[in-house]
């Protein structure tokens, strides 16, 4: 018994059209043969590719350069308030070395990268070792951690029900989630060096 072959998508088919080498008339009339049912996609597809693209030669007006640099400051100062992130470019390799460095397990780095903690309940000297840590100012990490983090921060599981996001908690708290030991507990919490 022959097996059916399984009909190409819409995506498919487009997306062959749109690599042949001549995707002229024969082309498009051979498609629409063998895709009747994706006719008005291909004749759309079919005439984008073959639009001219005009490309003027002259120079912008002055005016309009200055709209378009105006709307690049514009939307520029929008993405580096954004991006204040401490975390952003540091590897999962990066991270174990601060946790090694800051003698914490990494849960407690995953805490601070998922804005888990209450930053008033973080002594000062460690922020100070943990922003040398990752290389960053102390007020720069403060700034991060204060923020919102994004959603691609939040961690994803398979389950039934929507996650919810956690409740911030004190540093102490997430310290012996993580199950430091009470001495070097309280001297990560002491102030003093």
């Amino acid at each position: 018994m022959r097996e059916a072959k399984s009909q190409p998508t819409r995506e498919d088919v487009l997306d062959s059209f749109s690599v042949e080498p001549n995707p002229g008339r024969e082309t498009l009339e051979r498609y629409l043969r063998a895709y009747p049912q994706f006719a008005s996609e291909l004749v759309d597809l079919s005439r984008e590719l073959s639009r001219e693209v005009s490309q003027d030669e002259e120079p912008l007006a002055g005016d309009e350069q200055a709209m378009i640099d105006a709307a690049w400051q514009h939307h520029a100062g929008n993405t580096s308030q954004g991006a204040t992130d401490p975390f952003m470019g540091l590897s999962t390799a990066d991270l174990r070395m601060v946790a090694k460095r800051l003698d914490v397990p990494r849960q407690v780095i995953t805490a601070f990268r998922e804005r888990r903690i209450i930053l008033s309940t973080v002594p000062r000297r460690f922020l100070a070792r943990f922003a040398e840590a990752i290389n960053t100012s102390i007020d720069r990490l403060i700034g991060g951690l204060s923020s919102q983090p994004s959603p691609a921060l939040a961690r994803s599981y398979k389950a039934d029900q929507k996650p919810e996001t956690a409740q911030p908690v004190s540093f102490e708290r997430i310290l012996i989630d993580a199950g430091v030991p009470d001495d070097r507990r309280a001297q990560l919490m002491s102030e003093a060096d």
